[in-house]
């Protein structure tokens, strides 16, 4: 299993491979800024940490092509409240 996120920009979502399945983080690019949508982890993947590790994945993506990032995603939100150091890439 990998668990290396990538840009899909052609569907405007980063993704995870989780052996044959797809983790999924839709977004809206603005100059700058992504506005995460919507995180979506297989049904019967869920609680495994999948969903987390997708989360982390595309923040430190984010961080490394110095943008900021809008969380709609109450998933992203809520990772994010649990992890301070990812505090400074939220857009206010």
């Amino acid at each position: 299993m990998s668990n290396a996120v990538r840009d899909n920009p052609e569907q405007n979502r980063f993704e995870m491979d989780i052996g044959e399945a797809l983790a999924v983080a839709n977004y809206r690019l603005s100059p700058g800024v992504v506005t995460i949508f919507y995180t979506e982890v297989p049904p019967e993947l869920e609680g495994r940490g999948h969903g987390s590790a997708l989360v982390r994945g595309t923040l430190d993506m984010i961080r490394a092509r110095g943008e900021k990032v809008v969380p709609r995603c109450g998933f992203v939100r809520a990772f994010i409240a649990r992890h301070p150091e990812y505090k400074d890439l939220v857009v206010q």
